[in-house]
């Protein structure tokens, strides 16, 4: 398994319309084969901060997937970013 988890910084101002832009990509990714879970939402405490969080099987299911990445526009858009990819060995569900 792969989770994908951090954060990205935006302009306060800008952050509903940069999250509105994620709509359809959260849609793609949660139809695509070998996603688990994906979600894209505004950080309770600090108003320019969006977090991301992605679940995959396989890496060759988030490299299928990921294409080029976000676009020149909203990749202007991002202040600064902490996102990392992690690989899970083993999984212990807590129900």
């Amino acid at each position: 398994m792969v989770i994908i988890a951090g954060h990205i910084v935006v302009d306060p101002q800008q952050r509903e319309a940069c999250l509105a832009e994620c709509v359809t990509v959260v849609g793609q990714a949660r139809r695509a084969p070998g996603c688990l879970d994906f979600a894209i939402g505004a950080d309770l405490m600090e108003d320019g901060r969006i977090n991301i969080f992605e679940r995959w099987e396989t890496q060759a299911d988030v490299e299928a997937f990921r294409g080029a990445g976000p676009g020149d526009e909203q990749g202007a858009a991002i202040l600064a970013a902490a996102v990392a990819e992690y690989d899970v060995a083993e999984v212990r569900p807590l129900t």
